[in-house]
């Protein structure tokens, strides 16, 4: 049996067991105010239409850019300010990531889940700090992990009197600048015994794969291939489905290589609800291995 998560707008979501699973989705960056309204409308319009929970997504800081000179976004103070009016506005619950442990507590202020990035999953510190909040920790395997590893993270989170951590898969480092995702690892990863998260945007970034005009670098990524990666999560049967989507990925100032077309989402949803209410992926097959005789 999944851990129990529970996440709150005005209501409850029950996120372990969703049907046919939740939805973490929005821009990778608050770019503006008008622009994360606007985007969150949308979103949580397409989200009812097709009948899926929905947490509203975006960062104030990236802070593990590929260069120094890529835009992170307006900084903790105000992007916790436009993420909370955000909520309120739309009655929707908040995902947001923390970079340190000195971040978390006003973050657990606005945020109903609090994600911790994938470079940062065995910090310690930062588990911590990010569990006493009481929010949902969402824990991003990092690209240099087996999925076993997840079993310790979460543990960080429990011991430190935290029940509610999700674990999100997001593909696997394989050569240079690219990243493998191995269906395998959806399910090896429920070993650590709650709610399974696909992220299936940043699964798809080819780091430092693009060189910029002024001399910078920055993330590519394989757009086209958020629908397979999606299908295949959903099909396996994970719990919820984390999705970065923009209105103009092309000039996005973030990670647009690997943002959902939002004009496209709708259309992707309700293939994968559909996927979901007629795969057996959520349920644990015993497989008798014993040799066949007639």
């Amino acid at each position: 049996m999944h851990q129990q998560c529970y996440i709150t707008s005005s209501r409850f979501y029950f996120v372990g067991a969703a049907e046919p699973f939740f939805l973490l989705a929005g821009p990778n960056v608050i770019e503006s105010e008008e622009h994360i309204f606007r985007m969150a409308k949308h979103i949580k319009h397409v989200a009812t239409k097709v009948g899926l929970p929905l947490v509203f997504k975006s960062s104030f800081d990236k802070a593990n850019r590929t260069s120094s000179k890529s835009f992170r976004g307006p900084g903790l103070t105000e992007g916790l300010k436009i993420l909370e009016k955000v909520k309120v506005a739309y009655d929707i619950p908040i995902i947001t990531d923390v970079h340190e442990a000195s971040q978390c507590e006003e973050v657990g202020k606005v945020a109903d889940i609090i994600q911790i990035p994938a470079f940062l999953c065995r910090q310690t510190d930062l588990l911590v700090a990010a569990a006493k909040t009481g929010k949902i920790i969402n824990i991003k395997k990092g690209q240099f992990c087996a999925p076993s590893v997840m079993v310790n993270s979460a543990e960080k989170v429990r011991l430190a009197g935290n029940p509610n951590v999700m674990v999100c898969e997001r593909g696997t480092m394989f050569g240079y600048n690219d990243l493998i995702v191995d269906p395998r690892n959806l399910e090896w990863i429920r070993e650590a015994n709650c709610p399974v998260v696909a992220d299936v945007t940043h699964a798809l970034q080819q780091p430092a794969g693009r060189k910029l005009d002024d001399g910078g670098v920055a993330s590519g990524g394989l757009r086209e291939l958020i629908p397979c990666i999606a299908r295949t999560a959903v099909a396996v049967g994970v719990d919820g489905i984390f999705m970065e989507v923009h209105d103009d990925p092309s000039n996005a100032p973030v990670d647009g290589p690997t943002q959902w077309p939002l004009r496209h989402l709708e259309e992707l949803l309700v293939e994968l609800v559909a996927i979901a209410r007629v795969s057996k992926g959520k349920q644990r097959f015993n497989i008798d291995l014993t040799p066949y005789r007639d």
